[in-house]
This record gives C-alpha cells, structure tokens and sequence, in this order.
C-alpha cells in the first residue's frame, strides 16, 4: 500500500510537472501569436499605405497628363497669336514703307 502511495505521488508530481511544461509551452505559443498578429497588422497597414500610394501616383499621372494637354493647347494658341503678331508688324512695316 505505502508502495503505491509512492507511486501515486510520484505520477501527482509527474502530472503537474507536465502541466507546468504544457503552461510554459501555451505561453510561448501565445507570445508568438501576438508577435504574428503584429507583423499581420504592420503587413496590412504596409498593403492599405501601398494601394493608397498607387492611388496617389494613378491621380498625379492623369493629372499631369491633363496639364500637358492644357499646356499643348495653350502654346498652340500662344504660337498662332504670336504669328497674328508678327503679321500686324509686317502689315505695319509696310504700311510705314509705303508713307
């Protein structure tokens, strides 16, 4: 009978070591979780901040494409003003010429 107190208690002492393992064991596991928990909202944020940028880029790119546009009809029109321009001062050259 004492023999199997003995046994008895050292299975107690055998479970409760394996608990404690177990518990130690759970600890670490949910250390890493929260660690990949991090780097999963750190990726996500990364991911969210990048479609945000492409956005951006998307808009400047059509934006400038825009102004180009503007600016080459500008200039066209600048260019045939400035050959009206120089016509009147022809017209005008001409006509001083001619008194």
């Amino acid at each position: 009978m004492e023999h199997e107190f003995k046994r008895l208690s050292e299975n107690v002492k055998d479970i409760k070591s394996l608990i404690n393992m177990f518990n130690e064991t759970l600890e670490n596991i949910e250390k890493r979780l929260s660690r990949l928990e991090k780097v999963d909202s750190i990726e996500h944020r990364v991911t969210v901040n990048q479609i945000d940028l492409s956005d951006i880029k998307e808009l400047l790119e059509r934006m400038e494409a825009t102004q180009k546009n503007e600016i080459h009809h500008i200039n066209r029109r600048l260019d045939s003003h400035l050959v009206k321009i120089a016509k009147a001062e022809e017209d005008i050259l001409m006509l001083k010429n001619n008194n």
